[in-house]
């Protein structure tokens, strides 16, 4: 069994927004992530999908979408990015399959990890934060800690974070999200949303006081499911 992740799939089974127009890597990505997801993944294992699963607007649209991801071996666990607007209550949501789980406020088991979350939000930059972005972002953070929060009273220990947007602004500064994994001694986070090589070293990857950081947006992996645990 292990933990598998990638995020950022873009899929629109039920609605005309084709990937391609973000060039030519994108041309039938779909079937790239689904070679290559079979070809690595088993049963047993996890994976973990951090947000923009699915361009569709409300979860009759999008229901082709997750059927797809259904079809693929594998348990998954997913958060909302900044473009499922599709996302629904996750009461109704984790009713659909039992091989998906949404993450919301809470945190799911897997062998000895929690695995924790939210969508997050951008983080304080010298270019645009606004009034706006600054109540999300609280409120994100607050999110995070309840998750968190959930899984240390719970007993667990090892703590293994998905979020969709970056832990950090572009400058890799800290933030109160960095300081959050740091306190509670979060092993792994894991993100995505950054498209382009430009925007990848924008992104803060590898161990950073402690933590392990992750990019993990589907074209960053070239399509193809990273494993981060055995």
């Amino acid at each position: 069994m292990a933990i598998y992740v990638i995020g950022d799939l873009h899929l629109s089974f039920g609605v005309d927004k084709p990937m391609d127009i973000f060039g030519a890597h994108w041309v039938n990505h779909h079937e790239k992530i689904r070679k290559n997801w079979i070809n690595l993944i088993n049963h047993n294992d996890l994976v973990l999908i951090p947000g923009d699963t699915s361009w569709a607007m409300n979860l009759d649209e999008a229901m082709v979408d997750l059927e797809w991801v259904h079809s693929l071996p594998g348990q998954k666990i997913l958060i909302r990015g900044n473009h499922d607007y599709w996302w629904s209550s996750v009461t109704k949501m984790n009713r659909l399959f039992e091989d998906i789980k949404f993450l919301q406020n809470n945190y799911f088991i897997y062998e000895n990890y929690a695995i924790c979350g939210t969508r997050g939000w951008i983080c304080p930059n010298d270019y645009k934060f606004t009034e706006h972005d600054k109540k999300i972002y609280e409120r994100e953070l607050h999110r995070l800690k309840l998750s968190i929060e959930a899984a240390v009273k719970d007993g667990y220990k090892e703590l293994l974070v998905m979020t969709h947007y970056p832990p950090t602004n572009d400058k890799l500064q800290p933030s109160e999200f960095t300081k959050i994994y740091e306190a509670y001694g979060v092993k792994k986070v894991i993100y995505g949303h950054l498209h382009g090589k430009e925007s990848f070293d924008g992104g803060l990857q590898g161990e950073k006081n402690g933590v392990y950081y992750y990019l993990t947006s589907c074209d960053a992996l070239e399509f193809k499911p990273l494993k981060i645990l055995d």
